[in-house]
This record gives structure tokens, sequence and C-alpha cells, in this order.
């Protein structure tokens, strides 16, 4: 099978959110063959270089999301009014509020309406992309006078959303930068019977512009597409859209919302995460008949020493692991341990774990203010030196050289998280064997599944008499953490994830139709190019797949027989 592997800002590369669940993915198909398709998030990512690819990836196609050059077309008359026409239907649609919930671009009102205003964004987004693929000059097109005006003619038209219609200039030309990045993919090469159209199917690993390419190549080539959300992309634009305008969260979330919606309804199915992903994708307008939820699969050979030796827990230590920003909420963990060292006095807290970004330092630093002013250092001796009960460390330091001995450092693992998606940290420490206290955000209740406790998030004392009483019942501990790594080796290991993947494949694929010759240049026979049905036991079945290879039967290749024109009864009896 050829399967083509879309990305944003991930696999091949380094670094990346998908990266690593992708390359595990890879590997796992070494029975396929896999073309990478993927979009740069930066040219800091593009000079890290890319992972090390295992011999089933046949090529790899790669494009920059982060900027894109003009290629100098002009266009002309017919152009600029195919155009026109094609981006002012879109902004439209944008600024339309009759079939909006409010401001967020969720679909609601009636099934009718719902269905024209998702027709008319489909049918200018294709006339963008065959305008891109027949004339090129998209991108300068994006960036024009003609843009702006387009979009600001549809945000003062009767009916439009208030927030559109209060639009300025500047909110305009941040709407039109926007959507100009937004629309990249619809000016790329990949779109012809040498490029996505030669696959069986594209497998994006997000929503949004990941997808938009498999979105392109199904419009273009007829190529199904399977879209994998672990973390809903437009629950991200909604999130990082806070500190914009009024006008410009509208019409923004408009398009990501009416976007998201094309790809639900055009993939052959979605994969979720998880039921957190679920429901936001419903909301989105995802035909749950099309949902297959699919958790993450990790590698749980690191963890395995760890897990079968949980006698290696400091019983007095908690630990906490993960990237360090403000939404891990480390602030309202250190006034839970000041909680917990009043009925505890001897438990220690480490924190494991590297800031993310300038925002993630600033935040590392302002807890290590914290902890010292809660907790000043302390001594055992009036000769002893003292220490504080708070820890900060990094993986790969002497005292936590990897991830398996963080979680091996503590007897309860601690989740404080105020936003979460599918928690990674959480499923190592089940790995690990550890007990966990967590906070009910995200898929946390999802995965945790009643082998550890769950707290309300920001809520210290809640989160310190849940540690407590894990800290003061050791049998208690050992139980949980052992049905916790049970249930994390069921449900959430790599070979789960890519036995679920391949099956979906197959099912995919079964149900498309054959668009490529069933035979090589050698003569062999291609697969998947030949029904499944053709395989079925009876005399039918070799003439059909002899027919399929041939072109198809005999009878067929004349001209089509008329139909005969039907004789009144009357006179047939006569």
């Amino acid at each position: 099978m050829r399967i083509g592997l879309l990305t944003e800002g991930g696999y091949p590369y380094v670094s990346g959110d998908a990266s690593p669940w992708c390359d595990r993915l890879v590997r796992g198909l070494a029975q396929h063959e896999v073309d990478v398709y993927a979009l740069s998030r930066s040219e800091d990512q593009e000079g890290e270089g890319w992972l090390t690819l295992p011999s089933q990836v046949r090529r790899v196609r790669t494009a920059p999301l982060w900027t894109a050059e003009e290629d100098g077309v002009v266009y002309g008359r017919r152009a600029r009014r195919r155009f026109a026409d094609c981006y002012g239907e879109l902004a439209a649609v944008l600024c339309a509020g009759a079939a909006t919930d409010g401001d967020d671009g969720i679909t609601a009102g009636s099934d009718d309406s719902s269905a024209t205003v998702a027709d008319r964004f489909a049918s200018a987004l294709y006339g963008l992309a065959e305008l891109a693929r027949e004339e090129g000059g998209l991108v300068g097109a994006l960036r024009s006078e003609t843009a702006v005006r387009a979009l600001e003619c549809a945000c003062r038209a009767p009916g439009a959303l208030r927030a559109a219609h209060e639009a300025r200039v500047p909110d305009l030309l941040t709407v039109a930068a926007r959507l100009e990045h937004a629309l990249r993919p619809l000016s790329l090469d990949w779109y012809e019977d040498d490029g996505l159209g030669s696959l069986d199917l594209c497998h994006a690993a997000s929503g949004g512009a990941a997808a938009l390419p498999g979105l392109l190549a199904r419009h273009f080539t007829g190529v199904p597409l399977l879209v994998t959300e672990y973390g809903v992309r437009l629950r991200t634009h909604y999130l990082a859209a806070h500190d914009s305008s009024p006008a410009v969260r509208s019409l923004l979330a408009a398009f990501h919302g009416r976007l998201a919606a094309e790809i639900y309804r055009q993939a052959a199915y979605i994969t979720p995460g998880n039921a957190h992903a679920r429901r936001w994708q419903e909301r989105c307008g995802a035909d749950r008949a099309k949902l297959r939820t699919v958790y993450p699969g990790m590698d749980a050979g690191p963890f395995a020493e760890v897990g079968e030796s949980p006698e290696r827990a400091a019983p007095d230590a908690l630990v906490w692991v993960g990237r360090v920003d403000p939404a891990k909420d480390l602030v309202s963990l250190l006034h839970a341990f000041a909680e917990i060292r009043k009925d505890e006095p001897g438990t220690r807290l480490r924190v494991v774990g590297a800031p993310a970004g300038p925002e993630g330092a600033a935040y590392l630093t302002h807890c290590k203010a914290l902890a010292a002013q809660l907790f000043p250092d302390e001594a055992a001796g009036p000769h002893a030196v003292g220490d504080n009960p708070v820890s900060f460390e990094e993986i790969g330091g002497p005292e936590t050289p990897t991830l398996a001995d963080a979680y091996a450092s503590g007897a309860v693992s601690v989740l404080s998280s105020v936003v979460e998606g599918f928690p990674i940290g959480l499923v190592e420490a089940m790995f690990c064997g550890r007990a966990t206290v967590s906070t009910d955000v995200g898929a946390v209740v999802e995965v945790i599944g009643g082998t550890g406790l769950v707290v309300p998030p920001r809520n210290p004392r809640a989160l310190a008499e849940a540690c407590v009483a894990l800290l003061r019942d050791p049998e208690r501990r050992e139980r949980l953490g052992a049905a916790a790594r049970a249930r994390a080796l069921e449900l959430f290991t790599v070979e789960q994830n890519i036995a679920a993947f391949h099956g979906i494949y197959l099912e995919i694929v079964s149900h498309s139709p054959a668009r490529h010759s069933s035979l090589d240049d050698a003569g062999d026979p291609l697969p998947f190019a030949v029904p499944a049905e053709a395989h079925l036991p009876g005399r039918w079945t070799a003439a059909a797949s002899r027919m399929v290879a041939r072109g198809g039967p005999g009878w067929a290749a004349g001209p089509p027989v008329r139909a005969t024109t039907r004789v009144p009864a009357a006179e047939a009896v006569r």
C-alpha cells in the first residue's frame, strides 16, 4: 500500500509536536511504502534537520509554511475576475452570521442552511485551488488590494456578523494576511498524478494546514483521506486568538471552523486520540459514523525496569515531570505542597522538567522564588547544611539521568495542569507503575480510568488531600500503580496504535475504487488494484480480475446500445 503521511511542523523534522508518534507509526509500517509531505513551521526547524528515516519511506517532499514567494504571474482580466469571485464568496461565507453560533464559527441553525453555507465555502476554496493549479499567482493575489477590498465588502454587507461589520482597516489587513498564510498549501505542486495522486490514501497527522493538501488531493484525484487529531487544531486556534480584536477573532474562527467542517465532511475516517478531542470534532460537524478513537502509541520499553520494580520509589517523595509553562500550574502545586507538609513534614517534592520557551523560563524563575518563600532551607541539626524540600531538576542531570529515573524517584506522580490535551506524562507514570494524582482536565479521566485519584483544577487543598491519602497508604499506592501499569500496557502502546491504523488503512482502501493499472511495468499485479470482491472464491472472480487487468469486458468496447422505443400495448396486440 502507498501511504502519504501529511504533517505540519512535525515529522520528519527533529523537533515538532507529532514527530515521535509519526516516527513510531512509520517504523511499524514496514510492509508498506510511505511518502512524507511535510510543511515546516520555521527556518530554525528546517535547520535542525530530519530524524533518521526507515527504508519504507520512499520519498520526502517539504514546503515552508512560514514563508511564500510570489511566482511573478500577473493575472489577466478573466483570472482577476475569477479570483475576485472565489475570494469574495469565501469572505462572504466568513462574514455571514445566519449559519454560525455566535462568533466562534461553529455551525448551528437548520441543516439546510448549514449545508448551503458549507457548500459555498467548499466551492470558494476549491475554486481558489483550481485557479492556483491552472494559472499560478495565488500568493500574490491573496496579498493584493483586491483581496482586502473583497473582505471589506463582505464585512460591510447586510446580514454580516456584528463583529465583522465593525472591523477596521488594521483588522482587515490582519485577517487578509492570516488567510494568505492559511491558504499557502493551495499553491503547492503536490497534487499531480506523480505526487499525492499516486497514493492509495493520505493520512493527515493533524487537522488544519496538515490536512489541507489531503483535502485538495481528494478533490483533484479522488485519493481517500484519513485525519488524525490528538489535539484538535481548531481548539488551538481559539486559544491562540484571545489577544486579537473581536473582528479578527470572529473572522479567523469562522474560517478555521469552516475548514475543519469541510475536512471532516470529506475524510473517509477521523481518528481522535481521546474522547475530549472526539467531542470537539462532533461539535464541529464530524459524522459520528466516521469517528474511530485511536490512542497515541508510546514506547513502554524504557519504563519496563522501573515498572517492574515499584520498591525503588522513595516512600515520602512526590514527583512532577513535564514541560514547565503556566498551563502546568506549578504555583497551585507548590501551595498544595505547603498543605501536605503540615500533615507529612518529611515529604519532599521533585519538579523535573525544562522550561518551554521564554515564557516557560520566566515562569520557572517565578516558581523557584515562590518555593524559596514558602519553604525556607531546613537543616537536620545545628551543624548540618540546610536544603529546600522542593528541588528543580532537568532530565540528564546527575539525579535524573533518564525519564524513567525521574518517575522512579517518587512514590506518587502528580499532574497539576489547568489545560491539557492527551496527558503523555500521566501515561509515562502509569508505565512506571506509579500511583497518580491528577487534575480533571483534557483526557485525564479517560486515560486514568479509575487507576488514580483525580481532583478539580486550581484547587490546592483538594490536591493536597489526595496526595496525603496516598502517602499514608502504601498498599493502596501499590495497588493503584499496578492497575495503572496494566491499563497503560493494554491501551497506550505502540503495538496497539500501529495495529489500529493498519486496520483502518485496509478498511479505507477496500471501500475505495481502484485508480491505478492493476499490473506494473514488469507485468506483476499491483496491490489493491483489483476490487476486494474479486478475491472471493468462485469462477466469476477470475474473469472479473482479468476484466480489470485489461480495462473491462469485451462487450463494453463497442458503442453504447440505444434504448428501444416503448411500444404501446394496443399496437403490440395488433
